[in-house]
């Protein structure tokens, strides 16, 4: 059997807690709650004197807190003791299928695998395999680099989209192992849900994976040549720091060309899972006039406007669009809905935030005008209610052109999207051994 290299995947060796408790053992990822210090507050207390990934994470609640040096040192001891203590199984050689049911019932399926970071690129434009969707900011890594060098484990939040419309990959898999019982099961901490692994290994399933790989690496082949097979979801700047943290080690280390920190833990998931929901991020500009803002916008969009009647007609209309804008705001003391429709085929935030910029980099001299980034539709219309501020409603993110956008513009602007609640995004299950 071909390994999986040219593909820039790897089996990975897993490894998991003999006598699992998922409730206890599993948190969400630490670039969650970053404002939120009770919600971290009550993970502890759920820990507390158990064996958990908690343990072994820095919540980025606490980045910039004076005591993050000793945190980061206790992170590599519960590491090194974890190992030394036994409270993993022997390391398995497998993929894993996960089945994770979200509190609002939705059921997303994921395969756990390990990637090459050398097929792995965050610049934009890059030709890789595996490409970046939004910006990288770069001052983000070495902060995250402190954490994963010299790290004896990790255990990833990381997840990568795969452009299969057909259901060939990851749900496939899974009807192929769910005839064997699961590796764990458990509902998560704090109401989010439960999960389900199964192992995905042996010649006939592994060989399935492969094909269904490369029949995706060819359907997603550009006319250069280069093929785009994964796209980040989520963890896009703990993916870029395994990458520098990789180059640094190989730049030192040129001999160990197979070493375990070439390769990071992720899961795959389909950008067609009927589980996943892809949430578009609103924008509201503040000190700035909602006219000119609108002129200006149309200007750079093309497209018509039209004045609405209602937030239930603007807010309908911008969610059947792909291509259209909502405006909301105050014209003499009254609120205000406009509709600006467009004939954009790419996603609609990769066109609207280069214009938003352009234009506030205009008027930013005299009005000192201020963009903010907004979960949910009833905030804009609150927003939107006040003196000198423009709402934004942003259409939903169209998954037919996601990955073309990406192909043929490069990463999306910052806060394109966001992949469900966060309540949903990955929970630290699955660890590797790193250094």
């Amino acid at each position: 059997m071909k390994n999986f290299n040219e593909m820039g995947v790897k089996i990975p060796e897993i490894l998991l807690p003999k006598n699992l408790d998922v409730e206890t053992w599993s948190v969400v990822a630490c670039d969650q709650y970053t404002q939120d210090r009770d919600y971290w507050k009550n993970v502890e207390k759920a820990a507390a004197g158990k064996a958990s990934t908690l343990n072994i994470i820095l919540p980025e609640v606490y980045l910039n807190d004076s005591d993050k040096s000793a945190r980061i040192k206790k992170i590599r001891e519960n590491m090194k003791t974890y190992i030394e203590d036994g409270i993993f199984e022997d390391a398995q050689e497998e993929f894993i299928y996960v089945e994770r049911t979200t509190a609002y019932g939705r059921v997303r399926h994921g395969l756990v695998c390990a990637i090459d970071l050398e097929s792995y690129e965050w610049k934009p434009f890059s030709k890789a395999l595996i490409r970046a969707t939004e910006a990288t900011i770069v001052e983000r890594i070495p902060p995250r680099m402190e954490i994963r060098k010299g790290a004896p484990l990790e255990s990833p939040h990381i997840m990568l989209l795969v452009n299969d419309p057909e259901h060939t990959l990851v749900e496939a898999t899974g009807e192929k192992v769910k005839t064997s019982s699961p590796l764990y099961s458990g509902k998560l901490m704090q109401n989010s849900g439960s999960i389900e692994g199964w192992k995905v290994a042996g010649e006939e399933n592994l060989e399935y994976v492969r094909k269904s790989l490369e029949n995706l690496a060819e359907k997603n082949t550009a006319s250069d040549g280069s093929v785009f097979l994964f796209a980040v979801g989520d963890g896009n700047h703990s993916l870029a720091t395994a990458k520098a943290v990789w180059d640094e080690y190989k730049k030192e280390h040129p001999e160990d060309k197979e070493s375990r920190v070439r390769y990071a833990l992720v899961e795959i998931v389909n950008i067609y899972d009927t589980g996943l929901t892809f949430e578009p991020i609103h924008r509201v500009i503040f000190n700035t006039n909602a006219e000119e803002l609108i002129s200006q916008m149309e200007k750079e969009l093309g497209g018509k406007r039209k004045e609405l009647s209602s937030a239930e007609e603007l807010e309908k209309s911008v969610k059947n669009s792909k291509a259209d804008f909502g405006f909301v705001y105050l014209k003499n003391g009254k609120q205000t809905y406009t509709l600006l429709s467009t004939e954009i085929t790419d996603l609609a935030v990769s066109r609207l935030q280069p214009a938003l910029d352009s234009y506030l980099k205009q008027i930013s001299e005299s009005k000192a005008p201020e963009i903010d980034y907004i979960h949910g539709a009833q905030e804009i219309f609150r927003l939107g209610a006040k003196e000198n501020a423009t709402g934004i409603l942003l259409p939903p993110v169209a998954k037919d052109s996601f990955f073309a956008t990406i192909n043929g513009r490069g990463p999306l602007p910052r806060k394109s999207f966001s992949m469900g609640e966060a309540d949903e995004k990955r929970f630290y299950l699955e660890c590797r051994k790193l250094f």
